[in-house]
């Protein structure tokens, strides 16, 4: 037998104060957010991933603030904290995954033009 309990019975023990703030944190995880709130959100430091990522804090503070940026670095950033970056293409009527992305890899920033 094992000691498993489903998400549900464990959300039904927590106090009504427990469960909204539960719910306030997903509700602001799942919305859109920059870099630095991301970061946060999963209580990790600049220094933390700084040292994920082999470069220093500065870096990370420059990367933090960038609205421009390679698709690697995002993507490394975002494997830093344990995700997985996906690029989607939103139209009207759908969205569509853009797959071509998902094997670029760190040394595509010196892709020849």
């Amino acid at each position: 037998m094992t000691n498993r309990k489903s998400l549900a019975s464990l959300g039904a023990k927590l106090s009504p104060a427990a469960r909204e703030k539960a719910a306030l944190k997903a509700r602001a995880m799942s919305d859109a957010m920059d870099l630095a709130e991301l970061r946060r959100a999963h209580v990790m430091s600049q220094k933390q991933i700084a040292a994920l990522l082999g470069v220093n804090q500065a870096s990370v503070a420059k990367m933090e603030k960038r609205t421009d940026m390679y698709i690697s670095t995002l993507r490394s950033y975002i494997e830093a904290m344990g995700g997985k970056l996906e690029i989607v293409a939103k139209f009207p009527d759908h969205a569509v995954p853009i797959k071509n992305f998902a094997d670029i890899g760190t040394d595509a920033e010196a892709c020849p033009a």
